[in-house]
């Protein structure tokens, strides 16, 4: 026991020589929001450990002062942290949790720039910060940590963490050099090996994770790593592979594995957003199953009414949760805090359906949601006519069109069809060539069917759209709906905008939102922690953007990508739904996903120095693309000030080893599939990296915000964006045609989603729509001291202010009863781009970053 104890004190820095000082320093850790019984019983061995010196201990690195025998920076005596002791507000708080630490170092040691973490306990903590005081007062040294730290046993190297100081390689303090490297070595790992919850290893993988190989109902096509099936990289696990598919063995509830640091943090809730999709899938939906009547379709509209009015009666089908899995009344209690101890699943009323219960069926909605509702980066300019497809004839039919000038002309404010495109006066919302591929193999399912569909919009004098026609086609069919006569309703009409929004409800999920904000930028997660260290200036910059997206995505391939997922069960390509994503993909360029470039290759604007972006809009009242551009003028600008306090000229870029790599392996690995592409922007100068950077935070930030956050106000009512479709429209005067005149509401109902459906539509957006409490906005920073930089600190606030005044402007023009497209007769106003929001399903909205 005596000598444990010396172990101890020396350990604690007693007995300072006169060739040695002390800093004192501060770690800032914080406990899990709630203990189970282990947790407590592992609290209680850390004590003991603590005792026997066996605790928490940490060691500075010095950024100048070299220890001649290693080459690398001094190394200051193992400190251990002090008062580590049980208490409530260890146990049972959810707060931050402060203890001192003294550090002994050589007086020579200088600016300390890193720290090495050793954690004898049993159980991870979340280590917050550490705050070190150097000596003479008034000065301190910043280390933003914000990590899962888990015993030292779990890590081939020690943990290190670096100061909030950051250098491009070639100006790397010589004393933080080797740590450097070595903390980059330790994240890529050596591309074998199952992961554990413990690792911090990012590496790249196939979709081979999506079906289950054993059932035929539920075999999935690899995604990436083919020409037919190409796709963005995904996180490896390293599980098994059994017959060319990834398996989680005999646990189906067990998480995947995503790199410790991607984890949902302790704060409730973003905690029930990490579960929320699992009871979807495990509980909520075998039960829901079980309901007579749940697979049956609304009757009337006054029934999908009820849905927000009196909710659905569970009480005598909710079960016990297993395994943590929550039961629908569980779930909706913690969804809606407002409701009670119900057993009633009652839904907020969605935004949609709120003002006007009707005014959703307007042509003008329906248009005007084309422009400023949940998929408004899909209409473009029309530029032939009739427009035509790419697809084999052979397999589909006729590529031109079968909408003629004779259909839409009475529509057009007397202008003739060339007229209209040479003002620049017709648009299309074109998903032919996305369905018409599936359309055999969809429509073959019982209940199952879905049509590729042509909307033509026309630009009327007042700045507003109007639908002028829709074309419905399956193979070698082509129908086409034209409006009704100014205040008359035909229900073949309505029965055709449905299915033109069923279309655009997938291809917005599985496109512009998964796809494009969620796939296609985990590859730049895995590419920023393998090549950028955490001393480079883009790892911190970037890291606020990539938050929660991939454990997100992780959830996403259990329970709403994967076969029999939420995706597969309420969308009418079921289980084509992934490849028809990756039929997308073939034709992604991440040049073109930047705003302005997405906007002039859809026709929707034309170059212009002048305006924010470079561009002019075509259409001027154009809700997403006006705050867009305002938007990406601020992120653009503030990307150009970071930019500069860093790289002082081209050559800098050219020579920065760690940006290179980067780069090259997010084309040769991330986007593997895409590797030999010409569009590929090359990264030689400043201008090239602030292109490349502004595009990636605008799709990770502001277009996710678009395609996002407002999912519950327009779908949460389902007639106005039905997911599935089930019957096809009736031939005029047919039998089934005068059904539909007879009782027109349950008919249309009897073609959209059916009950069960629905209810899992709705209790998914509700999850992905809502806000949690530790949101980070743009322009904004959760971590404080994420920079010691005077000049960084100075831009970030510039850029803060710039938002702000766009808020404004976003108000102004959202109060402006001359831009028609803002609010609309539902009034809904535009605020999707709105910088920063309240928690919870809100309005306005706001970006996740």
């Amino acid at each position: 026991m005596p000598r444990v104890l010396r172990l101890a004190g020396s350990l604690l820095g007693n007995n300072t020589p006169s060739d040695q000082i002390v800093y004192k320093g501060i770690v800032v850790v914080q406990k899990p929001s709630s203990l189970s019984v282990t947790d407590v019983g592992a609290s209680m061995v850390a004590n003991a450990a603590n005792f026997l010196g066996m605790g928490i201990t940490l060691q500075l690195i010095s950024s100048t002062a070299i220890d001649s025998s290693t080459n690398t920076g001094k190394l200051s005596k193992p400190a251990a942290l002090e008062k580590w002791l049980l208490s409530p507000a260890v146990l049972f708080g959810t707060d931050e949790v402060k203890y001192s630490v003294k550090f002994t170092v050589d007086a020579d040691f200088g600016l300390p720039g890193a720290f090495s973490i050793n954690n004898g306990h049993l159980n991870e903590f979340f280590l917050v910060s550490l705050t070190v005081e150097l000596p003479g007062g008034g000065k301190h040294v910043e280390f933003p940590c914000h990590s899962w730290v888990f015993n030292s046993r779990a890590y081939k190297t020690q943990r290190i963490f670096f100061s909030n100081e950051f250098y491009l390689p070639a100006d790397t303090p010589k004393g933080l050099i080797t740590a450097r490297y070595n903390d980059l070595i330790a994240l890529r790992g050596d591309g074998s090996g199952t992961r554990k919850a413990c690792d911090r290893i990012y590496d790249y993988d196939v979709y081979n994770d999506l079906g289950n190989p054993l059932l035929n109902a539920a075999k999935r096509p690899v995604m990436g790593g083919s020409k037919e099936y190409p796709y963005p990289r995904r996180c490896r696990t390293g599980r098994t592979i059994f017959i060319g598919a990834e398996t989680s063995g005999l646990n189906l509830l067990a998480d995947y594995y995503i790199p410790s640091d991607e984890r949902f943090s302790s704060v409730k809730a973003t905690s029930f957003l990490a579960d929320g999709l699992k009871s979807l899938t495990h509980g909520v939906l075998p039960i829901l199953k079980t309901v007579t009547g749940f697979k049956q379709t609304f009757r009337s509209f006054k029934e999908v009414k009820g849905l927000y009015d009196q909710g659905l009666d569970l009480s005598k089908i909710v079960t016990a949760p297993i395994n943590g899995i929550k039961t629908p009344f569980q779930l909706f209690n913690q969804l809606n805090a407002d409701t009670g101890n119900t057993s009633f699943m009652k839904f907020p009323v969605p935004q949609v359906f709120k003002a006007d219960e009707k005014g959703w069926m307007l042509d003008s909605e329906f248009a005007r949601e084309m422009l400023s509702g949940l998929n408004p980066m899909v209409i473009e300019a029309l530029t032939e006519f009739p427009p035509t497809s790419t697809l084999d004839s052979a397999k589909y039919g006729p590529q031109k069109s079968a909408i003629t000038e004779k259909h839409i002309v009475n529509f057009l404010e007397g202008l003739t069809v060339q007229k209209a495109l040479d003002k620049k006066k017709l648009f299309i919302v074109n998903y032919y060539d996305s369905y018409m591929p599936y359309l055999d193999k969809i429509n073959s399912r019982q209940k199952i069917y879905a049509y590729a569909s042509r909307t033509l919009l026309y630009l009327k004098s007042d700045g507003t759209l109007q639908p002028v026609a829709i074309e419905l086609s399956t193979p070698y069919s082509q129908r086409v709906f034209v409006p009704p006569a100014a205040g008359q309703i035909d229900w073949l009409w309505e029965l055709a905008k449905a299915h033109a929004a069923a279309n655009d409800a997938g291809y917005h999920q599985l496109v512009s939102h998964w796809l494009r904000t969620h796939a296609c930028v985990e590859p730049f997660i895995i590419a920023t922690n393998r090549q950028l260290s955490k001393l480079h200036p883009l790892n911190t910059f970037l890291q606020p953007h990539f938050k929660n997206t991939m454990a997100i995505n992780a959830k996403a391939r259990k329970s709403l990508i994967s076969a029999k997922g939420i995706i597969e069960r309420t969308f009418s390509l079921r289980r084509y739904s992934v490849e028809m994503s990756s039929l997308a993909y073939k034709g992604w360029r991440f040049d073109q996903e930047g705003l302005p470039a997405d906007l002039l290759k859809r026709g929707m604007a034309v170059p212009d120095a002048t305006s924010k972006g470079g561009v002019k809009l075509i259409v001027e009242d154009y809700p997403y693309a006006v705050d867009g551009l305002e938007i990406w003028t601020a992120i653009e600008k503030w990307v150009t000030d970071y930019l500069e306090i860093y790289y002082k000229n081209d050559a800098s870029v050219t020579s920065d080893p760690e940006l290179q790599a980067w780069w090259s392996e997010l084309i040769n690995k991330g986007h593997a599939d895409k590797k030999d592409e010409k569009w590929w922007i090359k990264l030689d100068s400043k201008k090239s990296l602030t292109s490349v950077l502004t595009t990636l935070i605008w799709i990770a930030s502001a277009h996710h915000a678009a395609v996002n956050f407002g999912q519950y106000a327009y779908a949460g009512y389902m007639p106005n964006r039905p997911t599935t479709t089930h019957r096809p429209i009736p031939e005029k005067d047919s039998d089934e045609h005068k059904k539909l005149l007879a009782d027109p509401e349950r008919f249309f109902l009897s073609c959209v989603s059916s009950k069960m459906e629905a209810i899992l539509c709705l209790l998914t957006v509700e999850i992905l729509s809502s806000h949690s409490a530790e949101e980070e906005y743009l322009g904004q920073r959760a971590v404080e001291n994420w920079t010691a930089n005077a000049n960084v600190k100075a831009a970030f606030v510039a850029f803060g202010e710039e938002l702000r005044k766009v808020e404004r402007s976003i108000i102004n023009r959202n109060n402006d009863p001359a831009l028609k497209n803002r609010v609309g007769a539902v009034n809904v106003p535009y605020t999707l781009l709105y910088p920063s929001s309240a928690n919870g399903i809100t309005v306005p909205f706001i970006f996740m970053l």
